[in-house]
């Protein structure tokens, strides 16, 4: 059952992963219809992630006062919910720009809340020793759903518009919610728990699902006074401050280099395709040579890949490019994700839900508008090395850090 888990939790992050993607992939076409400015265009991203932040710091919080384990799964159907009735009603209700822009604020709510519960759900199903690896194939559902996205949007766009975008992609979620239902039991996590207890291993949690006791602020006090959980946002915020400059304005950079919508969305996935290999590598060995060794690579691989897009000028070159960034782009999260987890094991979703809510969205209410400000003042080449510098400063927030894995690792809670 552990395995049956991992592969709804991988398609249902996958779904995360392509509803968030969505806006950036026809960007280009939104920019047209409404006659936007990139900067314009990047306050339209910041809304989506305002969304975000009251989703990931809400649901995180409900998900650890309902309960740990199986109980998780009803807390993630009701975010990935909200993601269909927001792509419905950007369909049918988004005659205007200002609709179109309010309509960003439920499916922000559902990116932001699905990712927290759906990461501590994981990692609550598999033994604490393979929980990067755990973590790290989960989140393979994160490249190849970007990847995923840009073909969808590309297929959508060969007979119809964005707005349909909107409506048919985040249908395919459906049977993920089913299906997460169905295997996300309390009877099925109660055979995961003796498997590991007949393996020797060590369960993620000694119950199969807990409540933190006291106030309703309980879990929130308990992730806030973990130093790892405080340093992980800063160094969560900067990978993903990064990320939220360069994936906003790929699509409109590829497209500036003659490029139409369609195949400008495609490309702008293709890091999904080597980016799976990234996070099961960099996750299953930082289970082994620790967390923050791992992240060190990563910081620097993240640097070089982000400069090189400055020399993105034909499809060739972004194939080349993207597929190197793929390498690096999504392996930092579950890295640090199995970190935080094996920091606060009893209030990951509280954790995750901080993390999320303040790393991705504030760096995307600010990177985006900020990165669409930069491009029309100074172009892409001033504009991937500030993000290249923002990178680099996560080498700082990592040196604060304790190790949770290996010889350097303090006991557990």
């Amino acid at each position: 059952m552990s395995w049956a888990t991992l592969a709804v939790t991988t398609g249902a992050i996958l779904m995360t992963a392509v509803d968030g993607g969505i806006l950036p992939a026809v960007l280009p076409a939104i920019q047209q219809e409404y006659a936007l400015s990139s900067t314009q265009a990047g306050l339209v991203n910041s809304v989506f992630f305002g969304g975000l932040i009251v989703g990931a710091l809400l649901f995180g919080w409900i998900s650890d006062r309902i309960g740990t384990g199986y109980r998780r799964t009803w807390t993630w159907n009701v975010a990935m919910l909200l993601a269909i009735l927001g792509g419905a009603l950007t369909f049918g209700l988004a005659g205007s720009f200002a609709a179109f822009l309010l309509l960003r604020i439920p499916m922000g709510i559902s990116r932001g809340g699905s990712e927290p519960v759906n990461v501590a759900l994981v990692s609550e199903w598999w033994p604490k020793e393979h929980r990067g690896f755990a973590v790290g194939v989960h989140h393979t559902g994160f490249p190849l759903g970007q990847f995923l996205t840009g073909a969808l949007i590309a297929a959508v766009l060969g007979f119809a518009g964005w707005r349909e975008a909107f409506l048919l992609i985040p249908l395919l979620g459906i049977p993920i919610i089913v299906a997460q239902a169905i295997i996300g039991t309390r009877r099925n996590q109660a055979k995961v728990y003796d498997w590991i207890d007949r393996s020797g291993l060590t369960r993620p949690l000694p119950e199969l699902s807990t409540r933190l006791p006291g106030s309703m602020l309980a879990p929130v006090k308990q992730a806030l006074s973990n130093a790892n959980v405080r340093w992980s946002v800063v160094l969560i915020f900067l990978f993903l401050w990064a990320e939220a400059g360069a994936v906003t304005f790929l699509a409109v950079q590829l497209t500036q280099q003659g490029m139409g919508f369609g195949e400008a969305a495609f490309l702008s996935g293709v890091s999904g395709l080597t980016g799976w290999l990234g996070q099961v590598v960099w996750g299953t060995w930082s289970d082994h040579a620790g967390r923050k060794f791992a992240i060190r690579f990563l910081v620097i691989g993240w640097a070089l890949t982000l400069l090189a897009m400055i020399f993105i000028t034909s499809a060739a070159t972004a194939w080349i490019i993207l597929l190197a960034w793929g390498l690096f782009r999504n392996a930092p999260f579950p890295v640090t994700y199995a970190l935080l987890i094996d920091s606060v094991p009893r209030a990951a979703g509280t954790a995750m839900g901080i993390m999320i809510g303040i790393a991705l969205g504030v760096s995307g209410v600010l990177a985006a508008a900020a990165s669409g400000w930069i491009i029309d003042q100074y172009g892409f080449t001033i504009h991937y090395i500030v993000l290249a510098a923002i990178c680099l400063l996560g080498l700082f927030p990592l040196s604060r850090m304790t190790e949770t894995v290996g010889k350097h690792a303090p006991a557990a809670e």
